[in-house]
């Protein structure tokens, strides 16, 4: 199945990458982990394996019933078919308890996905993401680096952030045209900076990187 432009698909191919992500997630049999777009399952299968129960979010109808069929004798494994923008991720957990998050994102959503999990923070402890590397490369930018803006304050502020290894863009399908890099977020047990209106935060903080 080709990949859909318009979803921002690059399908992760290398098993040596994948293998090196199941290494540093390292899932464990008593806990639940959230695998945003499972595309064809290539790390999914992986995961499935060694996680108590594996929940993942795919938005394209036509990879849904590819994954329902490959991984229909797993008992820990369930499949929700939406958008992970719209997804309500403390939903998903019971009550009281936690889950990881893993993803490989569409460059095109990374920053809007990102918003959204540090604001479900409650539920979520650890987040191991794949990202374009000028954008972990900003994430992880010290303070008076020209690489620092919106996004290295606003990450710093709630997670622990550390860049973990490049992704060739070989490793794709199809190629994509800039390398990647793994990043783990660990959310902060206190927040750096604590407000009410966090929606209102992201605003003005961009907008004051803009304007400098």
């Amino acid at each position: 199945m080709r990949a859909k432009k318009n979803l921002g698909q690059n399908f992760l191919r290398d098993e040596s990458v994948i293998s090196r992500i199941v290494g540093e997630l390292a899932p464990r049999g008593d806990e639940t982990i959230i695998e945003i777009g499972s595309g064809h399952g290539a790390l999914t299968s992986r995961l499935v394996e060694r996680a108590g129960r594996l929940v993942a979010i795919e938005l394209d109808r036509g990879l849904v019933p590819v994954l329902r069929e490959k991984f229909a004798n797993r008992d820990n494994f369930e499949l929700i078919e939406q958008d992970a923008l719209t997804t309500d991720f403390c939903s998903l957990i019971a009550p009281a308890q936690t889950a990881r998050v893993v993803a490989n994102l569409p460059y095109n959503i990374s920053t809007a996905i990102l918003q959204k999990l540090i604001e479900q923070r409650r539920c979520l402890t650890e987040m191991l993401l794949m990202l374009q590397r000028e954008v972990v490369e900003r994430i992880t930018a010290p303070p008076s680096t020209s690489a620092r803006g919106f996004l290295s304050v606003l990450v710093e502020a709630y997670c622990e952030a550390s860049a973990l290894f490049d992704v060739a863009p070989g490793a794709f399908r199809p190629v994509p045209k800039v390398w990647s890099t793994i990043v783990r977020l660990r959310m902060r047990p206190t927040p750096a900076a604590d407000v009410q209106d966090e929606s209102l935060l992201w605003r003005l903080v961009s907008v004051g990187f803009m304007q400098r």
